[in-house]
């Protein structure tokens, strides 16, 4: 059984605290949110999620950072009961509208859909509903850009549920490439690849960063679109220069506004130009061209 740290507090309290420890612990790659517990009360709650070996040091350091803010949040530890949360938390989500695109679950089939694409997301181990500005935020830019562009190579690369994937499989009725560092986040991936019947359409796999033939195969790319975290995409600059083709795109996302200059940075350094930002829920799509 694994644990968490969490505390409650008013939503002032909490949304700054999480926005402070999101910026102190953005290389760490563990989840940290907020969300409103007792609403005629008032009280919502911050929840941080390090690994096991993670934990004694992130407890100490949320706690100076905390006091450092002159808040004095209840921070106690958790047991993580053995439930897929990440299931249990999706069952209730509604159909989310998102450029062309309207993101749902099984329990919303038959939905009207307001002429918008379909996209069927069932709750999995797997980062991507839709319901996330980051993904939001992709599927918007994705609907836009792709008025007016027109690439042949597609690249997914951190699919995670294979939500963008399959967009832009009904979209274009092309082949993208999907990978993902996870296994487990491959078959999600693939499961739902079968729910949509895209599967003539989208390759997927198990790949960290472009560590797979299948790049080579299939590149260069001319478009990729990674919506992963602001370390990974600056660690992966080099290498995502590589495999884009000359006036191809980049859409970059999973990051926050005080995130976008050493990004852009890290891109302009391998000779991409920025064409645009946009921002969803508090979060960053960068759109970048070769």
């Amino acid at each position: 059984m694994s644990q968490y740290l969490y505390a409650e507090g008013t939503i002032k309290d909490i949304q700054a605290a999480a926005d402070h420890l999101q910026k102190v612990f953005e290389e760490d790659g563990f989840a940290i949110s907020n969300f409103e517990v007792d609403e005629d009360r008032g009280i919502w709650a911050l929840s941080l999620y390090p690994s096991d070996e993670q934990m004694s040091d992130v407890y100490r350091t949320t706690l100076a950072e905390l006091s450092a803010l002159s808040m004095a949040l209840p921070l106690r530890t958790e047991e993580l009961a053995d439930v897929d949360w990440v299931t249990k938390s999706l069952e209730g989500l509604v159909p989310v509208e998102a450029g062309r695109f309207i993101i749902h679950g099984s329990h919303d089939r038959g939905l009207d859909t307001k002429g918008r694409i379909p996209v069927q997301i069932n709750a999995g181990q797997a980062f991507g509903t839709g319901h996330h500005g980051t993904t939001a935020g992709c599927l918007k830019v994705l609907s836009e850009e792709l008025r007016r562009f027109h690439p042949l190579r597609l690249l997914d690369l951190g699919t995670g549920s294979a939500v963008l994937a399959i967009a832009l499989a009904k979209l274009l009725k092309q082949e993208i490439v999907a990978t993902d560092i996870d296994p487990i986040s491959i078959e999600t991936a693939n499961e739902n690849i079968r729910i949509n019947e895209v599967q003539p359409f989208v390759k997927t796999a198990v790949a960290a960063g472009f560590s797979h033939q299948i790049f080579a195969k299939k590149g260069p790319f001319d478009l990729i679109v990674a919506n992963i975290l602001a370390g990974p995409l600056c660690k992966m600059a080099p290498e995502m220069a590589r495999h884009i083709a000359r006036g191809g795109r980049v859409i970059l996302s999973g990051l926050l506004p005080h995130q976008r200059a050493r990004v852009l940075a890290a891109y302009r350094l391998q000779g991409l130009r920025h064409v645009r930002t946009i921002e969803e829920n508090g979060w960053l799509v960068l759109v970048l061209e070769r």
